[in-house]
């Protein structure tokens, strides 16, 4: 940096400085490209650094679909499949069975989902890293498809299923379903008031809290729902299950009197009913939604995990480090699969093929870089970058800003480590300790105690003239963290390019496309990566 850390914090705020402003370097600014001297790579202008930054994130580049400018492309390819929307008549309310963030982002993928499987006339969808199952609950219930949630953590497959189960009951879908399955003629016949419903009822709100994670709530609304759902409850769930397969609605005709038809038209009519019944106890027995417990990669033969499995598009939301560029390795290795649409996250955990501090694994795919066009020029980020790749611009510049005294704290103890201990490295991570603490000499010690170190080396004195003499250097590490969330689109940009660039690549791609999904004010890794296959 040849710039002062006040330059860069007055830059970055809302009002900033003049450009010009250089301090007497204005004929190396006046060569530097992107802010930078291209001799001594040093930052001369902070101003072009951050026009440089916006110009090269994703929304700058101009490279991404929105959702509409998706399906419009994805319609021309596939103009025969989109006769109806798919779903079913009635919406499931997400937000009473899932915080803000996750209803979001499983109301918007669902939607996409659901249009890929139209237009390419499958009925399953195959969710790699399911977790508790949200997006696939939802799209088996609102659009009747049949999905497969595979992850590799037993107790998230299991959790899932038990969701699943009590969404099935409690929905407002299935609720509205039941009530028109119920619509009967009235007498004016009263029943004696049966005492055993209040205990029923409280069952169905416990049961259905426990859906929820910590720091959501059912409101309201949703308990008046449960109270309204009390008889019929095996008739109306066979006929929710029903509704929601695409196969067996059928518009419906005008009905003709039994004595009034042809042997051979009852004979048909028969026929029909029989095989009626027969696909609607199969629907009923079988569930929409099948959690699978498997560790993916992109060699992972699907077949083995699905013994049913047909034609399907493949899912992923926020797919952790390298599940993401496997399910696209995946995608396009498998016939079967005629669709994806991918959304990562966690950066910090990709691996990197060109990685120089990497250990050597000459059989493992890694995860960066995907596309040969970035892996011919050997391209490697580092952690460092992955890490900032991470962070959320959106939200730092609507005030959410970033919490400097715990990255102060924990800067800090790096240098304690290194003076001290050697520059000790661990498989242990100190974790969340700041928020346990009540000064830093205690935050100190706590992670020295966690990482299994000797904390009577240093005395209290000690420690906290450490913390005296940083304290001075605040503002540089203000205007470092401040740099590294600008930049961070940039380097998301690039891993999601490279992803994009992959399908590109492939000769049995037809369509590829980023799109922007979500609100990134809401949920920060907003990008999904969309493909579809020839025929």
């Amino acid at each position: 940096m040849a710039v002062a850390p006040e330059e860069v914090l007055a830059a970055v705020s809302a009002h900033g400085v003049h450009q010009g402003e250089h301090r007497g370097q204005e004929n190396e600014v006046f060569q530097a490209t992107f802010g930078f001297c291209p001799k001594s790579h040093h930052v001369l202008n902070i101003f072009e650094l951050l026009k440089a930054a916006k110009m090269h994130s994703l929304p700058g580049l101009g490279i991404c679909l929105s959702k509409e400018e998706q399906r419009l492309c994805i319609q021309q390819i596939c103009s025969n499949s989109y006769s109806s929307t798919g779903s079913t008549d009635a919406t499931l309310q997400t937000d009473e069975f899932m915080n803000s963030k996750k209803s979001h982002e499983v109301l918007c993928m669902s939607e996409v989902v659901a249009f890929l499987a139209q237009g390419c006339q499958v009925k399953q969808i195959i969710d790699v890293g399911s977790g508790k199952g949200y997006l696939s609950s939802f799209l088996s219930m609102q659009y009747g498809l049949q999905v497969y949630g595979i992850d590799s953590s037993s107790t998230n497959t299991h959790g899932a299923q038990e969701r699943d189960r009590k969404l099935k009951k409690f929905s407002k879908t299935f609720q509205q379903h039941s009530k028109a399955n119920r619509k009967k003629p009235t007498t004016h016949e009263e029943k004696p008031p049966d005492s055993s419903k209040d205990i029923d009822h409280k069952t169905q709100v416990e049961e259905t809290s426990s859906l929820l994670t910590p720091g959501e709530h059912l409101s309201t609304d949703a308990e008046e729902h449960l109270e309204m759902e009390q008889t019929n409850q095996e008739s109306a769930e066979n006929f929710f299950l029903n509704a929601l397969s695409l196969d067996v609605i059928e518009a419906a005709s005008l009905r003709v009197p039994p004595r009034q038809l042809t042997n051979e038209e009852r004979e048909r009519r028969k026929r029909e009913n029989l095989e009626r019944k027969a696909q609607n106890e199969s629907i009923s027995n079988g569930p929409l939604f099948s959690p699978i417990t498997s560790y993916v990669t992109a060699e992972t033969e699907l077949r083995e995990l699905i013994g049913e499995l047909q034609a399907a598009v493949l899912v992923g939301l926020h797919t952790c480090g390298d599940l993401a560029p496997s399910s696209l390795r995946m995608f396009v290795a498998k016939t079967e699969l005629s669709a994806v649409c991918s959304v990562g996250c966690c950066y910090h955990l990709l691996s990197e093929e060109f990685d120089p501090t990497a250990q050597e694994a000459p059989e493992r795919l890694n995860g960066f870089p995907l596309s040969q066009y970035l892996r011919d020029q050997s391209w490697f980020c580092g952690r460092n970058a992955r890490m900032s790749a991470c962070l959320a611009l959106e939200r730092f510049s609507h005030g959410q800003g970033i919490q400097m005294e715990s990255l102060f704290y924990r800067a800090v103890l790096h240098v304690i480590l290194r003076d001290h201990f050697g520059s000790f490295k661990s498989e242990k991570r100190v974790g969340n300790v700041y928020s346990k603490t009540k000064s830093f000499v205690d935050y100190v010690r706590r992670a020295l105690q966690r990482l299994d170190l000797d904390e009577t080396k240093l005395s209290d004195g000690d420690i906290q003239g450490y913390h005296d003499k940083y304290r001075l250097r605040m503002n540089e590490l203000d205007a470092f963290s401040k740099l590294k969330v600008i930049l961070a689109p940039c380097v998301e940009g690039l891993i999601l390019l490279d992803r994009l660039c992959y399908l590109k690549e492939q000769e049995n791609i037809s369509f590829s496309a980023l799109v922007q999904l979500f609100d990134p004010l809401l949920s920060p890794r907003c990008y999904a990566v969309i493909g579809l296959k020839r025929n």
